[in-house]
């Protein structure tokens, strides 16, 4: 009888092994939806206000620095929490260029977890996190051109939801290397602009303010509904390798 015991004890323990990739995947899944719902149901709020993100940040003390990179990384894998206050509020937190540095290494710390959690699983997995439609839209994205300039194009371009895109690029043909390369460079300009939009809170300059937020809002518009067409142009002007 113990023997019996002993032998479906094993039986059961190689099954587990042979499958743990699947057993981390429910994890990891497990994981989005527990958040997904704390996030929906409790800190929605949070991530739309920089004076909360601030306080919370700075509540940490010596280690804010790791704490608001922790907040940054979280924002990128976890993929529908809203960039752009984040790093806004890295400038509001720590003025301009701290602040830009800061988003700049959480955001690529996120987009090379997203990358690897990705490329570890393969599409069956990026198939439930993310919609048909982001997958056939920047699927047939990276193909127009050389897929390097395309991510950075991609990424450069306001309007695009850039932080699906790191799972997308995860199972696509570009490496992980030059994916942090040209993802991060076309990631500068909006980080910086988000960064200089948070430290000018502080100054009260309305106008300021204002016509960097029409600026934004007019160009994010453009990618939303022209970003594919820009990208097409500018690839076909790209010379040939």
């Amino acid at each position: 009888m113990l023997n019996k015991a002993v032998q479906l004890m094993k039986r059961l323990l190689r099954k587990l092994y042979d499958n743990r990739a699947y057993l981390v995947l429910i994890l990891v899944l497990l994981i989005f939806v527990l958040v997904g719902y704390e996030y929906f149901e409790k800190y929605a709020s949070f991530f739309k206000d920089p004076h909360k993100i601030k306080k919370w940040v700075l509540s940490y003390g010596k280690y804010s620095f790791g704490a608001f990179i922790l907040l940054q990384i979280i924002q990128v894998v976890i993929f529908f929490i809203p960039g752009e206050i984040v790093q806004i509020a890295g400038g509001f937190i720590y003025d301009t260029f701290l602040g830009s540095i800061v988003s700049l290494i959480g955001i690529t710390l996120g987009s090379l977890i997203a990358y690897a959690i990705a490329s570890y699983f393969g599409r069956k997995f990026i198939r439930k996190i993310v919609s048909e439609k982001h997958l056939k839209f920047f699927g047939k994205i990276l193909k127009l051109g050389s897929v390097n300039y395309v991510v950075f194009l991609v990424y450069l371009i306001p309007g695009i939801p850039k932080d699906v895109v790191a799972y997308i690029c995860g199972i696509s043909d570009i490496s992980l290397s030059n994916f942090l390369i040209f993802s991060t460079l076309g990631r500068i300009p909006g980080i910086f602009v988000s960064a200089y939009f948070g430290a000018n809170i502080h100054t009260g300059n309305k106008l300021s303010l204002i016509i960097i937020s029409v600026v934004m809002i007019s160009l994010s518009a453009i990618g939303v509904f022209k970003g594919e067409k820009i990208i097409k142009k500018l690839v076909k002007k790209q010379p040939s390798q």
